[in-house]
């Protein structure tokens, strides 16, 4: 195939009048219309002179024309950079300039603030409402309905995905085309997709779960679905009987679960419900079969690989397991100071190898030799078992990452900021059990000698530096950090003693 990932999830469905979006406005676009849009948006990014191999950051809401855009950067042979929407400006500079994007599509309402950045690293800038509106959506309009698909190999990349590492520091993680056309083939085998499926779809489009698992599958499939700009409780528990899937975040399903208009009669037409993105409590999956006679299938990926394991569709979906591997993913329990393949049952690093798994971090050769494996065996820094049935068990993250309502958190980001206020002469920030979110930031200070911290003020600071999801959802002053003989902070009491802070009542 010229041009593998745009051929066979988009192109596969040229000159079809079949749905592809139900809009909430009642509106259908098909899978015609949406080909049509993609077309004009590519011929777009000809015209602005972008190249096979360029990469596009967009920082945009989700909209019929921002999910175009990723197909177009697919037709037209580019980098397609999704970029979360709640970021600063200070935030995107790093992504934009890190990545050398030549293009960055945005809401109109930050262009002022996002030129001065564009200009000093020599890229151009486009405009993309969430109602649809902007220069690119006007420029596409003059624009011919079709588009002469550029030639790329499997191997060529598609999108750039980044992700921090302890140090803060985030890393692109390169995905090629055959990384995201497998996963998504698997997938639509794995969880029984069909062209008479309808997906409700109210996950962000910024990241590989709403972008590279839904969306895709749905694509891959031939399926519609129903596209939700967010997770609006009214317009889910409205729309839940025209569909008979849904992908959602743990949190997801603890909000429907506590509106009592959810009801076994409600899903009864369903199929599938999928959770992942962070950690499902037992408890919720117990309560979900309870109200609904559904099992959440539970699922593992991350964003250098797309999805890992999965429990099955047929059998067993076991709760505080994430099943197993999926066709053609291997995945081993290692020894983290050796990298020896350790017995079932033993806890160790998971390391999984596939053709899901990402050709490495841009412009970092160092870190992808230390985390992907000359054999091909990827280093996740997931901590987990196996158990005697095969089922895979994650128990915690070598790195301390924080995953809150799916979104990941890297604690060091969060602690430059709290070390840097006034009154403050060291912090920690770590997870702690949320019954909504799954996780939680929870910020720890030590306050410097006679000066206490102004919380207020510090939260206030935080909040111009950092993502709102980011925000630690409390600061607890302290005498002093935990540590161990070597003067490391032990993160693991500071959890333990603060694992109850946002236990329900």
């Amino acid at each position: 195939m010229p041009n593998p990932l745009f051929d066979s999830l988009f192109g596969v469905h040229a000159g079809k009048t079949t749905p592809f979006l139900h809009l909430l406005d009642g509106s259908t676009i098909t899978h015609q219309d949406f080909l049509e849009m993609a077309a004009r948006t590519a011929n777009v990014l000809a015209q602005i002179g972008l190249t096979a191999g360029d990469r596009v950051a967009a920082q945009i809401q989700k909209s019929p024309e921002a999910l175009a855009l990723y197909a177009a950067c697919a037709q037209a042979g580019l980098v397609f950079l999704p970029l979360n929407t709640a970021y600063t400006v200070d935030e995107l500079t790093y992504f934009i300039d890190n990545s050398g994007a030549s293009l960055i599509v945005c809401d109109g309402r930050s262009k002022d603030a996002l030129e001065p950045v564009a200009a000093s690293l020599n890229a151009k800038i486009e405009t993309l409402n969430p109602d649809g509106t902007g220069s690119l959506s006007a420029r596409a309009a003059e624009m011919p309905t079709r588009f002469a698909t550029v030639d790329r190999s499997g191997d060529d990349l598609a999108a750039f995905l980044y992700t921090s590492g302890t140090t803060g520091r985030s890393k692109g993680a390169m995905l090629t085309q055959n990384n995201l056309l497998s996963n998504a083939e698997t997938l639509v085998g794995e969880w029984r997709f069909t062209k008479g499926d309808v997906l409700l779809h109210a996950l962000p489009i910024f990241h590989t779960h709403g972008l590279f698992v839904a969306t895709n599958v749905v694509l891959a499939s031939g399926a519609s679905m129903v596209f939700m700009p967010k997770f609006d409780l009214d317009q889910i528990i409205a729309h839940m009987p025209d569909v008979t899937a849904m992908m959602g975040v743990p949190t997801f399903y603890t909000r429907l679960l506590d509106d009592p208009r959810f009801t076994r009669e409600l899903t009864a037409h369903m199929r599938l419900f999928v959770s992942g993105s962070a950690p499902l409590l037992a408890e919720t999956h117990v309560q979900f079969e309870n109200r609904t006679g559904h099992r959440i299938l539970e699922r593992y990926g991350m964003t250098e690989t797309n999805m890992n394991t999965s429990n099955p569709y047929d059998g067993e979906r076991r709760a505080g397991t994430v099943g197993f591997p999926l066709p053609g993913v291997e995945l081993k329990i290692t020894d983290p100071e050796s990298g020896a393949t350790l017995p079932p049952g033993d806890v160790g690093q998971i390391e999984v190898r596939g053709p899901n798994v990402f050709k490495g971090y841009w412009q970092m050769p160092e870190k992808t030799a230390a985390e992907l494996r000359s054999d091909g065996f990827f280093i996740t820094g997931d901590l987990g078992r196996i158990d005697e049935d095969g089922y895979v068990h994650i128990v915690g993250r070598n790195k301390d990452l924080i995953i809150s309502g799916g979104y990941n958190i890297y604690p060091k980001e969060i602690e430059l900021v709290l070390d840097d206020q006034p009154g403050v002469a060291e912090s920690a920030v770590i997870g702690v059990p949320h019954p909504d979110f799954g996780e939680t930031v929870l910020g720890v200070l030590v306050p410097e000698k006679d000066v206490a911290p102004d919380i207020e003020s510090i939260h206030e600071a935080v909040k111009t530096s950092l993502a709102r999801f980011k925000h630690p959802k409390k600061l607890i002053v302290i005498d002093e950090l935990p540590r161990n003989t070597m003067g490391k902070v032990q993160k693991n009491i500071l959890r333990d003693k603060f694992q109850d802070m946002f236990a329900p009542a």
